[in-house]
């Protein structure tokens, strides 16, 4: 087959260490009977060694000519391909118990996350190779300088693992940044939530906008509704001090002073 271009517009940066795939691939430890998706198969550097631990492998791919490709290589019943944009796929279409992988690209990463939070009661773990910059706010800690809204939201949903770093002659073109491999496993069904989680989404989102001023202020008005006392959040922190646990008590006092609507129970 004919060199593959790497396509800036879809963020192509195509895995090229053996020695990293199989570090990947040890981490996943796949069954032979495991409902494992792949986002982003490229090339095959990970789809190659998945299948020879899977009975069959799912790929979602949105590059038309190397989802041709994989159908060429890999006969329909050891590889479904899906040629679509995985930010419109639906998931649940998938079935559950979905295991999923992938190297996926910088510029859709935080985007794809969120979307695959509607689907995380139908998925056992996800393992994905990001910029190290992002993981590291994946996993960031209140009161530290990572710390934000993307900590707050997947940590209220995942227990996440950062395993290892991938350097940039891992891939063909190298990018300008480190990457890393994180493993990211939902919580389970009894884990604290909101009330609601769209409130919870738009309080985190609300309190992060100006990080550097205290709550109150970028609270505004529903600041003023707040018992903080009772919540045991002092009106003068910044968002990053507060915890998940945090987060949610301060969401919950707000819907039930009346300040904030929402959606009902948090079903996520």
């Amino acid at each position: 087959m004919a060199q593959h271009q790497a396509r800036k517009r879809f963020g192509q940066h195509f895995l090229i260490d053996e020695g990293v795939t199989e570090g990947i691939v040890r981490a996943i430890a796949p069954r032979k009977t495991d409902s494992v998706i792949e986002i982003g198969p490229g090339l095959s550097a990970l789809t190659e060694p998945l299948l020879r631990g899977v009975d069959c492998l799912t790929v979602i791919e949105i590059d038309r000519d190397l989802a041709a490709r994989l159908s060429k290589r890999y006969p329909p019943e050891r590889l479904v391909v899906i040629q679509d944009d995985a930010l419109k796929v639906d998931f649940s279409s998938l079935g559950s118990h979905l295991r999923i992988v992938g190297n996926l690209p910088y510029n859709i990463s935080s985007p794809l996350l969120f979307h695959l939070m509607a689907y995380a009661d139908l998925i056992v773990d996800q393992h994905f190779m990001l910029q190290r910059e992002v993981i590291d706010r994946m996993v960031a800690s209140p009161s530290t300088s990572d710390y934000g809204r993307l900590s707050v939201m997947l940590q209220s949903r995942y227990r996440m693992e950062k395993l290892f770093d991938v350097p940039p002659e891992a891939f063909d073109p190298p990018p300008r940044v480190v990457s890393a491999v994180v493993r990211m496993v939902p919580l389970p069904d009894e884990r604290p939530r909101p009330l609601s989680a769209r409130a919870f989404e738009s309080v985190v989102a609300k309190a992060f906008s100006q990080r550097r001023k205290m709550l109150r202020r970028c609270l505004g008005d529903w600041a003023k509704q707040v018992d903080w006392q009772a919540i045991g959040v002092a009106d003068s922190a910044r968002a990053e001090e507060l915890s998940v646990a945090d987060f949610i008590a301060l969401t919950d006092a707000l819907m039930r002073a009346g300040a904030i609507g929402g959606d009902g129970p948090d079903q996520g």
